[in-house]
């Protein structure tokens, strides 16, 4: 099973790529955390944030492996524990398939990709930058492959 974090924006600062990159790599081979950056749409007073939605959207959709299981993040999303986390990654990987987790644009993500989802998901009640919740979706991943395979990582 791969897990993909598709994600709206390219060029992320450094500090950003490289925090993603040090807890991407210390998942296991067999559960590996790939980066697909998704263009995100230019915005312009000519074209509605609907639009703009819509356009990612599409590019998102194309950039989703077949047969993958589909994770938004949202703030109407379920809110998880680590523990609860954890869990959800044992069923994926029970489950088979790979999982693609998908971070939005500057807008948010269309209604229609968000219906078509497996889970919604809630990383936090404050606001992030796009750039932050990469890193920490990244670190919940990691926290959660240790807390299943007992390392010490996880402090309850």
């Amino acid at each position: 099973m791969k897990l993909w974090l598709l994600a709206v924006g390219q060029r992320m600062p450094r500090w950003v790529d490289e925090a993603y990159a040090d807890y991407a790599k210390r998942l296991p081979p067999e559960t590996p955390l790939l980066l697909k950056e998704i263009k995100a749409e230019a915005r312009s007073s000519s074209i509605s944030a609907e639009a703009v939605m819509e356009r990612e959207a599409q590019r998102i959709e194309a950039a989703v492996p077949a047969g993958a299981r589909l994770v938004t993040l949202d703030e109407r999303g379920q809110r998880l524990t680590t523990a609860a986390l954890a869990e959800a990654l044992q069923h994926w990987r029970q489950e088979g398939r790979d999982v693609a987790l998908v971070i939005g644009g500057a807008d948010g993500l269309a209604p229609r990709l968000k219906q078509k989802a497996d889970t919604l998901l809630r990383l936090s009640d404050l606001t992030l930058p796009h750039g932050l919740v990469r890193v920490l979706l990244a670190e919940q991943l990691y926290r959660a492959h240790s807390l299943l395979s007992g390392h010490p990582y996880h402090r309850a």
